[in-house]
């Protein structure tokens, strides 16, 4: 490559603690063309964010040093520049976006003032020049109705339309690098792929390069030019895309490619008892308006939605936020209100308050998305996994409760001795594991599984599907699995639910659906999950 836009040379990375340094990106170097978009992949803690952050010097200093590397930027080397300079780069020359826009933007500022900040300290641009300013950057990004949103703060917006506004902010003084730290992977299929598009189309008409940080290699292949492939600290593989996937050196590449879930489900056995049924399940949440806050309507988060799950069976509900999968979850495991018949284990439970659902908790259990935020922080594993069986079998002694803490962590393959260490020591796919484990201590009936695999990597990813499989073959396990990848959820369900504000759209067996889906939503989804393209139904760009 002929003079790239951005050089990274032999750069290296460190933290200090307590007198102890770790190396958390080790002697790497890649280049970036202008015009060009370059992956970092790999899984979480492989150095891709800090090797990122490092460009722009956003790393906690002087915990965090660079013991060695330079990083030119159009010739300029940004380890040296002064404070001042770097100040003249950042939002100008080189922006980022990140992972979690909620986190990102400030709640308590509205749209508009947060992207006429950057352009009045970037380029003295304020009143009625500003905000054109701020409904073109809207429009490019691809907002309806920006003038409507100026005034809107980011909890009033949906997950991509803070995505949006995110990427407008990045854009608001025309960079010439952008740095895309996972900035899809929170969002849904259809969603994500919405913001890739509109990525690609910004970069033609700008001419921008990026530098897009990721863990999904189907974006990657999509998306970039090159790739550099990251474990450990290490860039281990560089190369064109197409190069890459298709003859794959460093054994680290070829673990990546083909971690994707696999396998089948079991077939459907009609013989097998039914542990959940739903018959016209409503979940409606009153809108009150007036002095009086009298109810003038409805929002139908679930509406009229019918369903059956037996022994050794996976209902996978699939759908976009808002459609009212985890609603429906959480209506079957009576943690909500709602109407209409429920019955598990032959029991009708829809009318059972807290105290008459108490003795059927142990047989019905759930596991969250985020581990980290289900797991007490001030508990150990064991005390964690324990704390049901303290409830529902108070009959156990000390010794039986820590055997049978010792055979959940042993079922879900974490070692029994790490049941005295605590959360924060464990890795995202650890933490989850003891997040089902918590749930197979109490040899459940019933387990609802809610996105228990869209905050891990790839090769985790595969690793708790495959759990998921075992745990469920060998205790004859009911799963109801709520997720919009649609990934995961081939490899896992034998049985499907398309949900869409609150119906459903489509049912029936998963390699049906998977196959010949019938309902245009359904086939945007798979559209947007297995090729990463946008999709239209009914007109509206999906």
């Amino acid at each position: 490559m002929t003079d790239p836009l951005l050089s990274v040379r032999d750069l290296s990375v460190a933290f200090h603690q307590g007198g102890q340094q770790s190396l958390a990106v080790d002697h790497i170097s890649f280049d970036i063309g202008k015009g060009e978009v370059v992956a970092l992949v790999g899984e979480s803690g492989s150095g891709k964010s800090v090797s990122a952050a490092s460009i722009l010097k956003l790393l906690p200093y002087p915990s965090a040093s660079h013991p060695s590397g330079s990083i030119l930027f159009e010739g300029r080397d940004l380890m040296t520049a002064s404070v001042a300079e770097l100040r003249a780069v950042r939002g100008n020359d080189i922006t980022m976006i990140f992972q979690e826009p909620m986190t990102s933007l400030n709640p308590l500022h509205t749209i508009e003032r947060q992207i006429g900040e950057i352009l009045e300290l970037h380029q003295a641009m304020t009143g009625s020049a500003a905000r054109a300013r701020i409904l073109e950057l809207l429009n490019q990004v691809g907002i309806r109705e920006p003038e409507k949103r100026l005034n809107a703060f980011p909890h009033e917006l949906s997950g991509g339309q803070r995505q949006r506004v995110m990427i407008a902010m990045a854009l608001a003084n025309r960079p010439k690098l952008l740095i895309a730290d996972e900035p899809t992977t929170a969002l849904d299929v259809t969603v994500q792929a919405q913001i890739l598009e509109l990525l690609g189309r910004l970069k033609t008409e700008h001419g921008m390069s990026m530098l897009f940080i990721t863990h999904d290699l189907g974006i990657v292949r999509k998306f970039a030019d090159r790739v550099c492939v990251m474990t450990k600290g290490k860039i281990v593989e560089t190369g064109p895309v197409e190069e890459i996937f298709e003859r794959p050196q460093h054994d680290y590449t070829k673990k990546l490619l083909g971690s994707e879930p696999r396998g089948e489900p079991p077939a459907i056995d009609a013989e097998k008892p039914v542990i959940m049924q739903g018959d016209d399940i409503r979940v409606w949440f009153p809108i009150k308006s007036g002095f009086l806050r009298k109810t003038v309507d409805h929002v139908k988060a679930v509406d009229g939605i019918d369903l059956t799950l037996r022994a050794g069976q996976t209902l996978g509900v699939v759908g976009e936020s808002g459609s009212g999968k985890t609603t429906l979850g959480l209506a079957l495991a009576r943690l909500i209100s709602s109407k209409g018949r429920i019955s598990f284990i032959g029991h009708d439970i829809d009318g059972f308050s807290y105290r008459e659902m108490r003795p059927f908790r142990d047989r019905l259990q759930v596991v969250f998305q985020d581990p980290f935020g289900s797991l007490s922080p001030r508990m150990s594993v064991g005390e964690i996994i324990a704390e049901g069986l303290k409830v529902h079998e108070r009959a156990l002694s000390a010794d039986e409760r820590d055997a049978r803490v010792c055979w959940a962590l042993d079922e879900v393959g974490l070692d029994p001795q790490t049941r005295w260490r605590y959360p924060h020591e464990f890795s995202g796919g650890q933490r989850q594991r003891i997040a089902i484990a918590r749930a197979m201590v109490l040899k459940p009936r019933f387990v609802m599984l809610d996105e228990p695999t869209s905050a891990l990597d790839m090769t985790v990813q595969a690793q708790v599907v495959d759990l998921l499989r075992d745990l469920q073959k060998k205790h004859d396990l009911a799963y109801l699995f709520i997720s919009h990848d649609l990934r995961v959820v081939k490899a896992l369900a034998n049985e499907i639910i398309v949900m869409r504000a609150g119906k459903v759209v489509e049912k029936g067996p998963a390699a049906e659906v998977f196959a010949a889906p019938k309902a245009d939503y359904t086939t945007a989804l798979m559209a947007a999950a297995f090729n990463l393209e946008a999709v239209e139904i009914g007109g509206i760009r999906q």
